[in-house]
């Protein structure tokens, strides 16, 4: 560890040693450049080390490994300074030549300057405020940019992750199993990708003074992905924190994804999957995990339901079942088994279903099913179905997604 000071938090986080009150460059600062920023006559003021390790985050073939290489040997002033000299890679000259040439086109003073406008601050490997729990890993972040608090790190951390085309039970059990463990005080660790990420996060936020949820994703922290959950990546960081290890502008490339699963299970006490199909992405969250010894656990589910097979699949291999908040409570040792849930579920808001409804309910079962399977399996005609059917979707029953019908948990 190179133990090099100074915060590396974002400019508009908080001020740092060599920034001004809003942490962009003081006046009469001196870029590394030698390019003075601000007005002359005032004291020469250096920038924090936060922005030297962002940009050293944005060069070409800059993955985590080689700027945790750097970091170890140099402050990130040290490094870039470097970089630039076409020494930072002593052993493939190539890759020093290609840094040096990006490096001289790139301006820290604004680099820095726009991750205080986008709100985005840094924590570099081996400086203040780095998670303590990835220092020691054994593939750790060169830089996490981040929104939020990194305070919501302090505290007991369960990963759930799943499918993005996750069906209505596994949306309903992963937001139900968010908010009931941000309830008791757990944070949430996932991805915010669609589907079961978006979902246990969107239950976290929706339990009442619950933990900070925290969030890691696979493109920079200002490029969101889906578009569709904009709102849910300002809800987390506004709770809790976002985090990627991508710098500004980064695309939501498809081999950022396992790579970013790793943090999640490095971040992860427990990580529960709630559904996933025998190849899902899942897969990367939960080798990363057995490779640092983190419990894995599985939400039951249908036999014959494909978004299942990787689920059940762990549970044949002897993973313990999530079936509930409290059974991940005691996998953490919060709980003791044979306790009562976490929280009580919402009151039902629901009116009841009509007679011929309730049939039609019980035949749809825990997993998606078309409209014939529904007839064959209820007995009434297909007019009868198709009405209560009709009923149980318009009173938050029951839902349709392309042909196919899926019972909802909770109003």
């Amino acid at each position: 560890m190179n133990g090099h000071t100074g915060s590396a938090q974002g400019p508009a986080a908080q001020p740092s040693r060599g920034t001004g009150s809003a942490g962009a460059p003081a006046a009469g600062s001196v870029s590394p450049s030698g390019r003075t920023a601000g007005s002359a006559g005032t004291p020469a003021l250096e920038l924090p080390p936060g922005s030297f390790v962002a940009a050293l985050a944005g060069l070409p073939a800059m993955g985590h490994r080689r700027l945790v290489a750097l970091l170890r040997r140099w402050s990130p002033a040290d490094a870039w300074r470097r970089v630039g000299e076409g020494r930072g890679h002593d052993d493939d000259s190539d890759v020093a030549e290609l840094w040096r040439r990006a490096a001289a086109s790139v301006d820290v003073d604004d680099l820095w300057l726009r991750h205080g406008r986008a709100g985005v601050g840094v924590l570099a490997f081996g400086g203040p405020g780095y998670p303590a729990v990835l220092t020691d890993d054994h593939e750790p972040p060169g830089a996490l940019f981040h929104r939020g608090d990194p305070a919501a790190l302090d505290g007991r951390r369960v990963g759930i992750v799943g499918t993005r085309r996750c069906t209505r039970y596994g949306k309903d059990l992963a937001h139900e199993l968010g908010r009931d463990l941000a309830a008791s005080g757990v944070r949430i660790v996932s991805g915010l990708a669609a589907g079961i990420d978006g979902a246990a996060h969107a239950g976290a936020l929706a339990a009442s003074g619950g933990a900070p949820p925290i969030a890691v994703v696979g493109s920079g922290v200002d490029v969101v992905y889906p578009k569709r959950h904009a709102q849910l990546w300002a809800d987390v960081a506004a709770a809790g924190l976002l985090v990627s290890e991508a710098p500004l502008g980064a695309a939501p490339e498809p081999w950022r994804f396992p790579v970013r699963n790793r943090v999640i299970a490095a971040l992860s006490e427990v990580v529960v999957v709630v559904e996933s199909h025998a190849r899902g992405g899942s897969r990367y969250t939960v080798e990363a995990a057995a490779e640092r010894s983190r419990t894995v656990m599985a939400v039951p589910g249908s036999v014959r339901s494909p978004a299942s097979a990787y689920t059940n699949a762990l549970l044949a291999d002897g993973c313990p079942p999530a079936r509930d908040a409290t059974d991940v409570l005691v996998a953490l040792g919060l709980s003791t088994a044979g306790s009562s849930a976490a929280t009580a579920a919402p009151a039902e808001v629901r009116p009841p279903p009509e007679p011929a409804g309730a049939v039609v309910l019980d035949a749809l079962g825990w997993e998606p099913a078309s409209l014939e399977g529904v007839v064959l399996r209820s007995g009434l005609s297909p007019a009868q179905v198709m009405v209560a059917l009709a009923h149980l979707e318009r009173d938050g029953w029951a839902t349709s997604r392309q042909g196919w019908w899926e019972r909802v948990a909770h109003g």
